[in-house]
Order: C-alpha cells, then structure tokens, then sequence
C-alpha cells in the first residue's frame, strides 16, 4: 500500500504539469496547393518564412513554453549536473604528419571546440596551432576544414559561423601561426586542394540575395583556382555548368599534384568523374573518366599513369579497379581488389599500400593490400567496433587511428605499416567501467522478412521484465551506415537504467547498395517497417513495452521518427524528431534539398508524389489521434534541413494531438544543423532531452555509483 501510494503521489505532477500545457495559437491560412488533382492544404506555410516578425514572436513563444516545462521537472539540474560531469574527460583526434610537425585536435573536457595542437615528432611537447574558442565568447564560431600545401609551409582552413552550413575561407602561414590576408567567402560543401605552396581548388556558390542565405535554393556551384595573395575576385574559374546549375562539382589533385579530379554529381547518390593530366601538355580541359550518373565512383589515388577508382559498377558492394585515362572504357579496367560478400567502405593510401575498410554486421574489417591488389594482412582490431583513419602520405611508414564502440571510449593506436603492429597510442580517461556493460548485436525479422541488424547497449544484470526504458535510435538512409561509437550522454541513459538500441535499417549503407536501394525513393517504406519491427521485438521479447519506449533521430532519423509515430502513435511513449525533413512535399524548395531528390524523389513527379504523400509526416498527422509525447527540436541557423519543417510540423502536432502526452519544440539559437555546435549547447540539448524522456517514461533520477578507476588497455 506505501509503494503504491509513493507511485501515485509521483504521477499527480506529472498529470498536472501535462494539464496545464496551453500552447501559442497559431493562425491557420486557407493556402492550398493542386498535386495532379490531389488538393493538400498547407495551413501553416507562412511559418516558412523565419524572417518575419510573426514567426520569431511564434518560435519565442513556442521556446517559453517548452523551457517553462523542462525547468518543472524536478531532477532537471541534477542531470545537468550528471551530463557535464560524464562529457567532462579529454577527447584527442588522431595525430597525423605535415611537413616537420604531427598535428591532432583536443578538447579538455568542456571546451566549446576542440583546439588544434602540434608537436615535433611522436613524444614532442604540444603547442596550439589554432584555437577557435579564441573567435567567439559563446564558442558559437568552429573551425571547419584544414588542407595544409604540399610541404607544409601553408594551411587553408575554413570557419563556420552559428551552425550554418556557409563558411569562409582563411590561409595561414604554419610556421608564423599568421594568418594572411586572403579571405574566401560563399562556401559549402567543399576542401581545398594546394597545388604546391602556390594555391589551391575549391569550390563556391554565388553570393545569395539579401535575405535568402539561410533558406534560399543553393544552385550553380562552380570550382575555381585560388592564388596565393590574391583577392578572391581575381580566382580563376576552372569549371562551371551553366546547362545544370543544380549540379555539385568538386575538384581535387591526387597526392603526386599529376591529376586534377572532377567530381559532379546531381545529388546524394550518383556520380561522375572528369579528368585533366596536368603533365600532359596536350591536355588543355577536363575529358570524362567515368561517365554519370547511375554508379559511385570515386578516385582513391594515381598509379603513374593509370587511376585507382572505387565503384559500385556491377559491384553493389563495391570493388577497387585501375583505369587507364587514355582507355577508360569499362572494358579495359582492370579489377585490383574484387568485389567481397562485405562491403567496401572506403579505401585509404599510405607508405605505398592500400587499405581497404569493410562493414562486416556494420562492424569495421580492414585490411592492407598492395597497389597490385596482392593481400598483404587483416589489421586486427579490439572487437565489434567502428574503426577509421587508415591512410597517411607515401613517404611515412606509420599512421595513426581511432578504434570506438557503445562502450569503449574513442581509443587511438599506432599502425606500423611495415610490421602490421598495432600498438596503444593514447587511451582516453573516462570516468566509468566499460565492464559494466554489455554490447549485443540481435537480428531482427522485418515485416517482409529480412533479418535487421540491432545492436543493444545495457548495463549487466538487465532484467528481462519488459519494463526496462529503452530508447530507439536509427537513421536509415543515403547510403550511410549506423555503426557503433561511444557517446557520453548514451552512457548517462545506460547508468539510469535504460537500454539503447541502435537499428541498422535498410536505405544505409550497412550491406552495400542493394541495401541502400531497398530504402530509398519508393521504397522508402521499409526503413520505417524496420524500425517498427525492431520495436514489436523489442516488446515481444520482454526488453520493455510501450509505455516505455523513446526514440530519436536526427536530419533523416527525424524523418524516421515522424513517420513512424504518425504511422504508429500507439507503439511509442515519447518521439524526439531532430532538425528533421518533415515536409516531404516541400523540402526540394529551400537551400541544398534539391540534392535529396536521387533519395527521396519528388513531388513535382506525380508518381513519386503519390508515395511521398503517403508517408511524409507533416500530411500524415491527423486530428483526433493520441501522439507520444514528443520534443521536436530545431535550430534557427538550420540551412541543411530548414527549421520551416519543424515549425509546421510542431504546430499541427499541438493543433491535433488529442492526447494528454505534451507536444513541445525547443528551438536552439546561433546553431544549425549539428555541425560546429559547441559543447555547451551540446550538453544542454542532451539535458533538456534527457529531461523530457525520463520524465515521460516515468523514470527517477539515480545517483551514479563511485566507480573504481579502469585498468590500462594492453595493447594488442
């Protein structure tokens, strides 16, 4: 009678604080579009526009009720507290080497961006390089790419400023730490390739109009040549498609400064390859090495005369073939490294080999082959795992990489590349016991019978009762694989209790391209049956229920998340939609969406309209309908996913939701997409999340028990 008592006086905030939810009102306009004859009202489109008064007094209100709500919960600070304590450890990049010096990122522990250090050699005493924390007071400018020239005598590194996707570019002089006068401006998705210590290729888009750099459609990118000290308007252009200004182009020279690459594509899958022998005085432009735009084909590096190109042509798990310029022709490649039952994620060079990184299960396999395609060993790794950073320049025999998982913490070894050895570099001092946990890789039946991979995460004795808070995560989609990594604030749901299940969906890149194609386009509707199923299982086989299950995803897991709680509301207690593409009719119209048209497909298409209207999550909510609780989050510098898709989508939840389960959107500022995103808002984002799903999956706050220090990692 105490126990039930104390469980009822627990539940009576959580009814009042639900009740005395009153969200802002949002006007309805009669806007009404005509797809083929199919008439889609689109109440709330003048949300679109995040420049107008209106939307900022909606999206304040909107950001007062939600924090109002958060700040009720009682155990919020003591989260808080617990999430800054567990991100608080030092976090190293990967050193490689440049010129005289070996360079590698750090980050104290709750610095808002990592700092750039380097040291001569291996054991040397470290000194800044760059410090990005040093460009703003609320660590909201981050440091983007870093391409150093050929001797190390330059760096060319971009800023990011608020999370958006725009940067600008700056030169350094390395051994002053003096930043020249040159200045790049109206970039995005683009490196910088030195030719020599002269210069470099990159790539640019036109200035935006006034107004429109935030949302306004990005078209016409164009590579150019940029000289060292000279101002940007005298850059040279090197290529451009006026015919398809919708088209990326991305140029880079391969490590001999012998080939300069062109890389165009039409979106997010698909490619085409160009080539210009720099040392060919005939060769005057660019001829076409791999024609577009039905494969991946990517240039791994020159032999002499020939290139090495990784491609999904005829090898839906990808093989490494060489290709002659002058023959490029299909016919007369030449196969290095076939074609294996896993799937080729990348290969890297390096002292004159090849390394060859595979998903087995969505696990990392590597391997070290010669330039013949001769085998020469397996690196061994420390387990199931998400490996990377394989490859350095010719000239150096060692590199560095970094091994993770669910519970082992972002570790770096040494790779000697003559020996094979693998030996412990720098282990990271994290404050738990990775023996706590376990790590469990299940196989899950979709609705049509494919076997799903879902790793689980869960802290030892885990009862099988079917009450256990468990949180969904998944993404599944444009070829990018869901693997293992450590994350801090994972770690910090495990300690209370909770499971983690991390779904591999079809539309990824986890068994190669079929895999990816059976998710995407009109397919797509298997992504979210895989996660469904994975959630019936995880019901049926007594991890939790209903009641307490979370899920979450971000971009194009927040796509995941709003159509699998619009198509089943009743299977999900809580729903975290992340920055996510919620307007499915819509998305192609506003900055880089064009590009996910190869994915998704089109509502300009009547054929595609028809599946994208059946699902998109926006059209999908309905009036009358108990929604889980749901957090929608956003970011107001959002130009990759525009915060239009979850404004629209929050304001119809609140306006249909018929349910008692709170419907909020927390909408974070000076950020965007993710990217940059420093880590005091980082922590406070995973608060306010942490804080909404306890809550509403009825958990109490533990007190973390004192973990004896862990034993050094051997090496292996």
């Amino acid at each position: 009678m105490k126990r039930l008592l104390l469980v009822l006086l627990w539940l009576v905030p959580v009814a009042v604080l639900h009740a005395q939810i009153k969200y802002p009102v949002a006007k309805r306009e009669n806007v009404v579009d005509d797809y083929n004859g199919v008439k889609v009202e689109d109440p709330y489109r003048w949300l679109e526009d995040d420049n107008s008064e209106e939307t900022r007094a909606w999206a304040k209100e909107e950001n007062k009720l939600t924090f109002d709500y958060l700040s009720k919960i009682s155990f919020r600070d003591k989260i808080k507290k617990r999430v800054e304590e567990m991100w608080n450890y030092p976090k190293y990049g990967a050193p490689f080497r440049k010129g005289n010096f070996y360079y590698f990122t750090k980050n104290e522990g709750l610095q808002n961006q990592a700092v750039w250090y380097r040291q001569k050699g291996v054991t040397g005493q470290p000194e800044v390089f760059i410090d990005p924390n040093k460009l703003s007071d609320d660590g909201t400018v981050s440091l983007g790419g870093v391409n150093f020239s050929l001797n190390g005598k330059y760096v060319a590194y971009t800023l990011q400023k608020s999370g958006s996707d725009w940067q600008e570019g700056h030169v350094m002089d390395v051994a002053a730490k003096k930043l020249l006068s040159d200045k790049l401006g109206w970039l995005k998705f683009t490196g910088f390739s030195w030719k020599g210590d002269e210069g470099f290729y990159y790539s640019r888009y036109p200035e935006p109009k006034e107004g429109e750099a935030l949302k306004g459609k990005n078209i016409g990118q164009q590579a150019y040549y940029h000289r060292l000290g000279t101002p940007q308007s005298e850059d040279k252009l090197i290529h451009e498609d006026k015919e398809h200004p919708q088209r990326f182009a991305n140029v880079s020279l391969t490590e001999d400064e012998r080939f300069l690459i062109l890389n165009t594509s039409e979106g997010t899958s698909g490619g085409e390859v160009w080539f210009w022998d720099i040392k060919d005085p005939l060769q005057k432009n660019f001829s076409l090495l791999v024609p577009g735009f039905s494969t991946e084909p990517h240039v791994v590096d020159n032999a002499g005369d020939k290139l090495l190109v990784q491609t999904n042509d005829g090898a839906p798990n990808y093989k490494l073939v060489l290709v002659d310029p002058k023959n490029p022709g299909k016919e007369n490649w030449k196969t290095i490294i076939p074609e294996q039952k896993e799937v080729l994620q990348g290969v890297g060079t390096g002292g004159g080999y090849l390394f060859a990184s595979y998903l087995k299960d969505a696990s990392t396999k590597v391997y070290q082959y010669g330039y013949d395609g001769k085998l020469v060993r397996e690196i061994k790794l420390p387990g199931i795992g998400t490996a990377f950073g394989f490859g350095t320049e010719r000239q150096y025999n060692e590199f560095f990489y970094t091994f993770t998982s669910f519970n082992y913490p972002p570790t770096i070894f040494k790779y000697d590349i003559k020996t094979g050895q693998s030996t412990l570099f720098r282990k990271t001092e994290v404050k738990f016991r990775p023996e706590d946990y376990d790590v469990a890789q299940v196989f899950v039946p979709g609705k049509d019978g494919t076997k799903v991979p879902v790793f689980l995460t869960f802290r030892k004795g885990l009862v099988l009762n079917g009450n256990n808070p468990t949180l969904m995560y998944g993404y599944g989609g444009f070829n990018a694989a869901t693997t293992p990594a450590f994350n801090p604030s994972v770690i910090f749901f495990l300690e209370q209790g909770g499971l983690y299940a991390s779904v591999c969906m079809r539309g990824g890149s986890e068994y190669g391209e079929e895999w990816h194609k059976s998710g995407m386009l009109d397919k797509k509707q298997n992504v979210f049956d895989d996660f469904i199923s994975a959630a019936e299982w995880l019901i049926n086989n007594k991890y939790t229920n209903s009641g307490k299950l979370a899920i979450q995803g971000a971009s194009n897991g927040g796509l995941l998340i709003g159509a699998c709680m619009t198509q089943r509301p009743e299977l999900f207690k809580v729903a975290i939609p992340q920055v996510g593409v919620m307007d499915m009719l819509r998305y192609h119209k506003f900055t880089i969406g064009y590009a996910w048209a190869v994915e998704y497909g089109s509502s300009d298409n009547p054929d595609q309209f028809k599946y994208l209207y059946k699902y998109s999550p926006l059209q999908n909510l309905k009036p009358g309908v108990k929604y889980p609780a749901t957090l929608v989050t956003t970011a107001d510098h959002d130009d990759r996913v525009v915060p239009a898709h979850s404004f629209k989508f929050a304001a119809t939840l609140q306006a249909d939701n018929s349910g008692d389960n709170p419907t909020l959107i927390r909408i974070e500022t000076k950020a965007g997409h993710g990217g940059g995103m420093p880590t005091s808002k980082r922590m406070e984002l995973a608060t306010d999340i942490w804080s909404f799903v306890m809550y509403n999956l009825g958990m109490n706050f533990r007190e973390p028990q004192n973990s004896p220090e862990k034993k050094p990692m051997k090496a292996f």
